[in-house]
């Protein structure tokens, strides 16, 4: 088994089935037109939020607590994720989202 878990980068190391995630930028989600206009929030405001995992926590145990459940996302995974379902945090600057697996909504295929 691939340790996924230790990231260069990620200031933070996520709790059982937590992912630390960095939101995409407007010009990676696509709000940013050719000519460089910056689309409106309210164009996409009751949608998901979207970003690129940089850190997996090892994943929650079992009911028994004997086994970890692994986690099926894994670092570098852009994924898609409830609206209001992540915690904020700033360090260095940087926003990332602290958000439980259960609220990721899928991965994309890319």
């Amino acid at each position: 088994m691939t340790d996924t878990t230790n990231v260069s980068g990620s200031p933070i190391k996520p709790l059982a089935d937590r992912i630390v995630v960095r939101p995409l930028t407007p010009e990676e989600l696509g709000h940013v037109s050719a000519s460089g206009i910056i689309i409106p929030d309210t164009v996409s405001k009751e949608k998901p939020e979207q970003g690129v995992v940089v850190a997996v926590g090892q994943g929650k145990w079992d009911e028994d607590g004997e086994k970890r459940i692994p986690m099926e996302v894994k670092v570098g995974d852009r994924v898609v994720f409830s609206k209001y379902s992540h915690d904020e945090i700033k360090v260095n600057g940087t926003e990332y989202y602290i958000v439980a697996e259960t609220s990721v909504l899928g991965i994309f295929n890319n």
